[in-house]
Order: C-alpha cells, then sequence, then structure tokens
C-alpha cells in the first residue's frame, strides 16, 4: 500500500474522500452545463475541468466563515467547498431568479455571495485582484484574523491589476493569497508568449514575498502550499504568490475553437494527468476507494446534478420589472 501522503500534511481520510467527492461534483456540473449549452439551453459555459485539484486543495486550506474568496470565472470547485451548490449553479447557467450570484443578472462563472464571503467578480479579468487586497487591507485596519484568496489564470499575471495588487500588497504585508491558476492558455496565447521569465511564481521576488510553483493535479501539494501561505498570512508575515501548474482539458469557453491553435494530440496526453483520474487512483492505493465506493459516489453526484438540472430549468426567469434593481440605487 502507498504511504498516505495526505497524513503528512495533516488531511484526514475523512478529508480526502470530501476532496474527491468536491473534484466530482465540480466535473460533473461541468460537463451537463456544456451539454446544456450545445441543446441550447444555456447561453455560455466557462469551464474548470482540468483545474478541480487546485481549486478543491485551496479551499480545504482556508477557513469557511471567516476567509474570504476573490475568485474568477472557472473557480467551480472552489465556490462548492464555501458552501455553493450545484443548484445554485444550475440557476446561473440558466440565469433564474433564484440565482444567488446576481439574481440572473450576471454571466456565469460570476460567483458572489455575502453569507460565503464570496466577493462577486466581473467580466474584465484580474479586477478581483486589487479587490482582494483591498479586503486584505479593510481587515488589517480593523485587526480582524481573516485571510483574503484571490485567483487568477496566468494571463491575468500579466495585467496591470495584479502588479499593481501585489505590490501594495507586499508593501503593506497584507494577509493575501494571490493563486494563479496555471493551465497554460490565455485564451488562445500559449505561455511561452506570455512571459519573459521561467514561471509565475518568478514575479513574487519583486514584490518581496515568496512565491512557489505547484503541480495543480495534485490536490494534496496544493493544499500543503496554500495552509502554509494562510499561516504566513495568519501570522503577519504577508502574502503569497501560488502558481499551481495545470492544463485546461477543453476550449476556453463554449464560444472557442481550440483546434485552431493547440493539437489533439496535446490536449489528449494532457488528459492521461486529469486531475480526478490522478487522485481517484492515489486513494484507490491507500484503500480508501474501491470499485464501489466509487460507483456509489458517482451516483450521489449525479443525483444532485440531475436534481439540480430539473429545479433550475422549471424555476422562474427574473420579471422585467426587477431589471434595474440594484442598478440605480435601489
Amino acid at each position: 500500500m502507498t504511504s498516505k501522503r495526505h497524513e503528512e500534511v495533516g488531511l484526514t481520510d475523512a478529508q480526502v474522500l470530501e476532496m474527491y467527492y468536491y473534484m466530482l461534483l465540480a466535473r460533473k456540473i461541468d460537463e451537463r452545463q456544456w451539454l446544456l449549452n450545445r441543446a441550447g439551453k444555456v447561453p455560455f459555459v466557462i469551464s474548470c475541468q482540468g483545474q478541480e485539484a487546485a481549486q478543491v486543495g485551496a479551499a480545504f486550506a482556508l477557513e469557511k466563515g471567516k476567509d474570504y474568496l476573490c475568485p474568477y470565472y472557472r473557480d467551480l470547485g472552489l465556490v462548492l467547498v464555501f458552501g455553493q451548490s450545484a443548484k445554485d449553479c444550475m440557476l446561473s447557467a440558466f440565469a433564474k431568479a433564484e440565482d444567488p450570484n446576481s439574481g440572473g443578472r450576471q454571466m456565469p462563472g460570476h460567483f458572489g455571495g455575502k453569507k460565503w464571503n464570496i466577493l462577486t467578480g466581473s467580466s474584465p479579468v484580474t479586477t478581483q485582484v486589487p479587490h482582494a487586497v483591498g479586503i486584505a487591507l479593510a481587515g488589517k485596519m480593523q485587526k480582524k484574523d481573516h485571510v483574503v484568496y484571490t485567483s487568477f489564470g496566468e494571463g491575468s499575471s500579466n495585467q496591470g491589476d495584479f502588479h499593481e495588487g501585489a505590490n501594495f500588497a507586499g508593501v503593506h504585508k497584507l494577509p493575501v493569497i494571490f493563486f494563479c491558476e496555471n493551465n497554460k492558455y490565455a485564451i488562445s496565447v500559449p505561455l511561452k508568449k506570455q512571459l519573459g521569465c521561467e514561471s509565475v511564481a518568478d514575479r513574487a521576488i519583486g514584490y518581496g514575498f515568496p512565491g512557489v510553483s505547484v503541480d495543480g493535479n495534485d490536490p494534496i501539494e496544493v493544499y500543503r502550499v496554500t495552509k502554509e501561505a494562510v499561516e504566513r498570512a495568519r501570522s503577519g508575515q504577508g502574502p503569497t504568490l501560488i502558481e499551481a501548474v495545470m492544463y485546461r482539458l477543453v476550449p476556453h469557453s463554449s464560444d472557442d475553437d481550440d483546434r485552431t491553435y493547440r493539437t489533439r494530440e496535446e490536449v489528449e496526453e494532457a488528459k492521461k494527468k486529469d486531475p480526478i483520474l490522478v487522485f481517484g487512483n492515489y486513494l484507490k492505493e491507500v484503500g480508501l476507494l474501491d470499485d464501489a465506493k466509487e460507483q456509489e459516489l458517482l451516483s450521489r453526484v449525479q443525483k444532485e446534478v440531475d436534481e439540480a438540472t430539473d429545479y433550475a430549468e422549471q424555476a422562474p426567469y427574473p420579471t422585467p420589472e426587477s431589471t434595474l434593481t440594484h442598478v440605480y440605487g435601489e
């Protein structure tokens, strides 16, 4: 039997099984939304496939109800751990009135909700980074003990918002975790045409805090480095930049054709390292998962996704009269 790496970083058997459940749930919600999109029932999908391990591993290192999230549009796994449900996600995809993110007014992937400490995002990329730094500054001024986690793609690490936010957080030693989900492509632009340095993590030194590069397909390793960053932030030592290296297994969005900029061979090769397969194999090797348990878990997740889809499809749309609510101060 393989040694239990998860125990070495302080995770219990129950926790790693829960991690796997959330990874599966994110994947199955995502796959269902693609089917609904292709059936003409939902307008747009921006996917988390291939990035679930990093999102779930990081989320487990944070404290729900205390810490804040400023996520980016692929962070389905992250927000599920923090409390959003399959039903919430489907209501958002169908743009229904009960959508907790925006009442059916925002694009999918614009996660938000005060009750979960999730700050809503907007469509221009990287705007969440300075917002996260602002929440961290407010917390420090109010002597609160919260950590702020903000995530973004490697393309976003080239935007001014990232550099300004990182510089300010470094100067003021703010409790922020900058979490880059490096999935190798900024839409169609490959990594080698984005960065002059070796990795996104290399950029941290310029702002006076540590940068760590980690295997984004391994939720245990992501948990370990995020936990260290959380402890560092809580003890007043300031920010950390974490670069989780992974691969986006599907096109940028449901409107993108990735065949124009990457080969099928490259994608098929990456699928061999699919984090759900890799982590499932680990759980089997350490004796926590067998075929029967896996099937039971899949059935549970499938039932959740089916019920969420049925509910959201039947739910009412926002009324036309509510169009300007929250726009002009009401």
